[in-house]
C-alpha cells in the first residue's frame, strides 16, 4: 500500500490531524467549503499498514487521523487549523471524551515547514490567550506516513448517523461546528 492514499502530491494542499476517534473530525472536515477529500487513517506510529484492531491496542504508536486533501484558493491551512482546535479538546492527554489511549492524541502532522510554523504559532497564541484552564498537549510532528483505515471506517458518520455513537458523540459536534462556522459551510 502506498504511504499515503491521496494522489495530492503537493503538500501545501494536505493536512493531517488527529483529534480523537477519526469518525467525529471526519465528519466536520467533509462539511467545510474548500475541502475536496477527507480520509480516516493512522499515522504516527512504527508499524506499517496497521489495522484499526491493532492501532486500538494503543502499542503500534500510531494515532487515528484524519488526512484532508484542500483548495487553499477557498479555504486555507490557517482556516483548517481554526477549525481543528475549536472541534476537540486539546488539553486532554490520549483521550477525548470517552475515547481514552495514545490513539485518540491531539497532533497535527505537518506537511511542509510553513505548516509547521503556522501550527506552533497558533498552538502558542492559543496558549498565551487562556482559553482554556489546563495547558495545550497536542503534539506537532513532521508527517511521515499516513494508512488509510479500513473501508468500513470511511464516511463513517454519513453512513451510520442513526447510530448511538453518531447520535450521541458526533451529531452534537457537528452541529456546534455548523453554528462557529456558518458562513464557511460547503454547498451541497
Amino acid at each position: 500500500m502506498e504511504k499515503t492514499a491521496m494522489e495530492e502530491t503537493d503538500p501545501n494542499r494536505l493536512a493531517t490531524f488527529g483529534g480523537g476517534c477519526f469518525w467525529c473530525i471526519e465528519a466536520i472536515f467533509r462539511k467545510l467549503n474548500g475541502v475536496e477529500r477527507v480520509l480516516s487513517g493512522y499515522s504516527g506510529g512504527d508499524l506499517e499498514n496497521p489495522s484499526y484492531r491493532q492501532v486500538c491496542t494503543g502499542e503500534t504508536g500510531h494515532a487515528e487521523v484524519i488526512q484532508v486533501s484542500f483548495d487553499p484558493e477557498k479555504v486555507s491551512y490557517e482556516e483548517l487549523l481554526e477549525v481543528f482546535w475549536k472541534i476537540h479538546d486539546p488539553t486532554t492527554k490520549n483521550r477525548q471524551g470517552n475515547d481514552v489511549g495514545s490513539q485518540y492524541r491531539s497532533v497535527i502532522f505537518y506537511h511542509s515547514e510553513d505548516q509547521k510554523k503556522l501550527a506552533e504559532y497558533y498552538k502558542s497564541k492559543l496558549e498565551a490567550e487562556g482559553i482554556w484552564n489546563r495547558p495545550i498537549v497536542t503534539e506537532i510532528k513532521a508527517f511521515t506516513a499516513f494508512w488509510p483505515a479500513e473501508t468500513y471506517h470511511q464516511d463513517y458518520y454519513e453512513n451510520n448517523s442513526s447510530n448511538g455513537y453518531c447520535a450521541v458523540v458526533i451529531k452534537p459536534k457537528i452541529e456546534k461546528f455548523k453554528e462557529l462556522f456558518k458562513d464557511r459551510l460547503r454547498d451541497f
